[in-house]
Order: C-alpha cells, then structure tokens, then sequence
C-alpha cells in the first residue's frame, strides 16, 4: 500500500476531534513565586554540581587567610597564635562570606551576556524569581564556606564559649546579611557591561570595607581618625556580632545594627535591581 493510498484510505482529523485531545488534561495552575524562585535556587545549584571550581573561593580563600594570619601575624599581633585564633576566626567567617557573595554579581553578568536571561524574561513566571532564586542559591555557597572555616578552626584550636548554639546563631545571622547584600552585586551586574568589570568593583569596594575592620586587630590599636571610620563600618558590627555569640554573650544592640543594615540594603539596592532588570535591554 502507498503513503497516498494509506492517507487516502484515513479518517479525516476534524477540527473538534483536535480540540479534544488538546483540552483532554486539566491546565496545570501557574507557579506562584516562591515555586518559581526555588526552581531557579535549584539551576543554581546544579550550576555547582556540573562548574565545582566555581567552590574554589569557598574553599581555598578561608583556608589560606585562616593559616596565613594566624601563623604569620598571631605572634606579633597578640603573643600567641592560640589567643589570636580565638579572636580572628569569627572575622574570617565574616570575611569570607561577604567576599563570596561577589561571585553572585559575575555569575548573573555572565547569563546576562550569554543571553539567558533574556529567555528568562520571557517566561510566565514572576519577574523576579530569576533573581532571587539565584541568591537563594548562592546561601547553599555561603553555608558551605561557614562550614569549611569552622571545622579548620577546630581543627586549629578554635573553641567558642557560646557552644554550638552560638555558632548556628551566628552563621544564621551572617548569612541573612549576605543575603542582603548580594543585592548589591546584583545591581553592578545589570550596570556594568562585562564579568571583569563587575569583579573589578566589587574587589574595589569589599577589600576596604573587610580590611578597614575589626576583622584582623582591635580598632583600639588604630589612629582615632581610622577607629571612627571603623565603628561605622557595618562589616565590623557582624563582626562584633559573630565574635560576640561564638564567646557566649549576645549584643542585643549590634544585632540590631546589623539587621538595620540588612534590612536597607535590600531595600535600596532590591527596588533598583528590579527597574534595571525590568529595563535591560
């Protein structure tokens, strides 16, 4: 029998006929924003999964500050590398983790320039889920790098007094504010034009703020003109925030600074992300 024959000898699909096998499963609803987000959470993710070198600051930076300034300067700077472990290693968990939400502002630049994003745009999902869903994935970084700093602490010697209520209390609250302020890459990477430029700034702006800190020695050893540069800083309040729960005491008024600052960095930078991502063209 031939192809004509067969197509001769076939039913005929009749328009209702068609209709009904495309209407024959119920529509699935559409996914609400925290579905959406948590979908692209999990892309980002995988990203890690399939691209692991993308841990290698999540690793190898804390690893290298922790022994490098313990060893090098804890003699100098306290007369025991031990004493000077318990005081720097709640700022190296601060400065690592501030460090690495940089990496979420070069990773949108690149989907950026590689065009996904713009099929992200085009997608029935809430605008903003390709975003968030991308910090959302990045936390899973920042508790890995948490991880790796304390266990090489403890390895060390490192022995907080605040137990390990007061270590989770202080990596929860550290991870909220690196939350925040990922927002801030976020908005450079729908400025700036390539992944060079955005990890250029972003270098420009956190190595001041972690190094003019609390994070390496006591702001009491600084001239005046720098202690009060200091205070101000609000890395040198998670910092005082993170030491002061890992030594077994809460500074109710620090924490409150740096949930302040959380709170505004989102609600600066969150607002702008979202015109310019709305705009991008």
């Amino acid at each position: 029998m031939t192809a004509t024959s067969a197509e001769q000898g076939s039913a005929p699909v009749t328009e209702d006929a068609l209709r009904s096998v495309l209407l024959a499963g119920e529509r699935p609803s559409r996914p609400g924003p925290v579905r959406t987000s948590l979908t692209f959470g999990w892309r980002a993710l995988l990203k890690i999964k399939h691209v692991p070198e993308q841990l290698v600051d999540v690793t190898m930076f804390p690893i290298m500050f922790t022994l490098m300034f313990t060893y090098l300067f804890g003699g100098a700077l306290a007369g025991s590398t031990q004493e000077y472990l318990q005081f720097l290693l709640p700022g190296i968990l601060v400065q690592a983790n501030v460090m690495i939400t940089m990496n979420t502002g070069i990773t949108l630049n690149t989907d950026i320039q590689k065009g996904v994003f713009d099929r992200f745009r085009s997608l029935p999902v809430w605008r903003p889920s390709p975003l968030v869903g991308a910090l959302l994935g990045d936390v899973m970084r920042y508790s890995i790098g948490s991880a790796i700093v304390i266990t090489l602490g403890l390895v060390l010697g490192f022995r907080p007094e605040g137990g390990a209520v007061g270590v989770v209390l202080s990596v929860a609250l550290l991870l909220v504010f690196s939350f925040c302020l990922s927002w801030l890459w976020t908005m450079l990477s729908l400025i700036l034009r390539t992944p060079n430029s955005v990890a250029g700034v972003s270098m420009m702006v956190m190595f001041p703020l972690t190094f003019v800190s609390n994070i390496f020695v006591d702001p009491k050893t600084m001239p005046g003109w720098m202690q009060a540069v200091v205070e101000v800083n609000p890395i040198s309040h998670l910092a005082t925030v993170v030491r002061g729960l890992m030594d077994g005491s809460v500074p109710a008024g620090e924490i409150g600074w740096v949930l302040v600052s959380s709170v505004l960095l989102v609600a600066v930078f969150g607002p702008i992300t979202m015109v310019l991502y709305r705009n991008k063209q």
